[in-house]
């Protein structure tokens, strides 16, 4: 019987990587856009969290590279949200509940979007960032948050 070892060793590493990508996938959060929100929400209403963020800013980076990569926080979010991100800057269109969404002033620097205005403004306050927004399974906002969450005050909010 001849063994054909570099076959085997093949098959063993395709394994590996296989196991390690699904491995991966389990211990990530699946972002939805808010089309997907949408399509979701119709089959299997849910508790949704939307986090806005923008590229340049630092403390939104922060909670994607910790907060959001916790073991604890995506096994509750997945468990029991939808989970949505928005960049607050976005020029893109977005058709939700009906209604055409966009960016307005997407001309000027640092415009923000209508979805993370109508959602995440404050009364006689500038927008800030990150903002954290929590909606019931009616999609009615419960929370908002605008500030840094670390994974523990996070799973606080959501609890």
């Amino acid at each position: 019987m001849k063994l054909h070892y570099p076959k085997i060793l093949i098959g063993l590493l395709i394994g590996y990587i296989n196991c390690t990508q699904l491995n991966a996938q389990a211990h990530k959060l699946n972002w939805l856009s808010f089309n997907q929100l949408e399509d979701s929400l119709a089959v299997k209403p849910k508790k949704v969290l939307i986090h806005f963020y923008a590229d340049w800013c630092s403390l939104c980076n922060k909670m994607e590279r910790k907060t959001y990569k916790d073991t604890t926080v995506i096994n509750k979010l997945k468990k029991e949200y939808y989970v949505v991100k928005m960049n607050v800057e976005s020029t893109k269109k977005i058709t939700f509940g009906g209604k055409v969404y966009e960016n307005k002033n997407f001309k000027k620097v640092n415009a923000i979007h209508e979805i993370p205005l109508l959602m995440a403004s404050r009364k006689n306050k500038p927008f800030s960032l990150p903002v954290t927004v929590i909606l019931d399974d009616t999609f009615t906002a419960t929370a908002r948050y605008f500030q840094y969450l670390n994974a523990k005050q996070l799973l606080k909010t959501i609890q």
